[in-house]
């Protein structure tokens, strides 16, 4: 092999290199939706009321790599003051210090740290994510159900701004926690307020790619 052909063949291993690190690097998506249409919605159907209401501020990040799905990471912020239900009376009730003391509490906090059994499909990873709930200060480990969906270019699109350039990662999760476990008016009002409070997350978090 001549002496070009070898810094030929050694250029393009160095190229073919540093495309498939590129690929493979994981990336940060940022859950703070300028849409404001990210929303964690709950329910509680007990004997006598179900109560249905939504939150949506939502902060955070997740570090995903298309290359290895099953890494993934992050930590996804709920402020307590965004929680809100039809009825002024229950939300009053619902923001005070005898059940989410908002004042006290101002986030709910779930923190990824592994997903175990991820099986990718396309562009879609189902898996379970294990990791730490936290709410009114008391931390849980807890496995939630999730579908990460991860849309290349779709930042742009999303946001109706062509000229944005960026990839979407998109989160979703059905899931139940029992209130008792986090202190919340332990053992009373049963016949008005589930034991068990359903929750369902919808998010869309944005990598942004920067402006040449």
């Amino acid at each position: 092999m001549t002496t070009i052909n070898r810094l030929v063949s050694a250029t393009l291993a160095a190229l073919s290199f540093s495309v498939s690190a590129a690929v493979a690097a994981p990336q940060s998506f940022d859950f703070k939706d300028p849409k404001g249409v990210n929303n964690v919605q709950f329910h509680l159907d007990a004997p006598l009321e179900s109560i249905s209401g939504q939150g949506t501020g939502i902060t955070g990040t997740v570090s995903f790599d298309p290359a290895a799905p099953a890494a993934t990471t992050g930590r996804i912020v709920l402020s307590t003051d965004s929680l809100t239900v039809g009825n002024p009376t229950m939300k009053e009730h619902l923001h005070s210090a005898n059940w989410l003391d908002v004042a006290k509490f101002p986030e709910i906090v779930f923190e990824a740290k592994s997903l175990t059994h991820a099986v990718t499909t396309g562009g879609s990873t189902k898996a379970e994510a294990k990791g730490v709930l936290t709410v009114k200060g008391i931390a849980k480990e807890i496995t939630v159900p999730v579908t990460i969906t991860y849309l290349p270019g779709k930042l742009g699109t999303r946001l109706n701004k062509p000229e944005l350039k960026g990839d979407l990662l998109v989160l979703r999760a059905q899931f139940s926690i029992n209130r008792s476990d986090f202190g919340i008016q332990v053992g009373q009002y049963a016949n008005n307020v589930s034991e068990q409070i359903e929750l369902t997350l919808s998010l869309a978090g944005a990598a942004a790619q920067p402006a040449p």
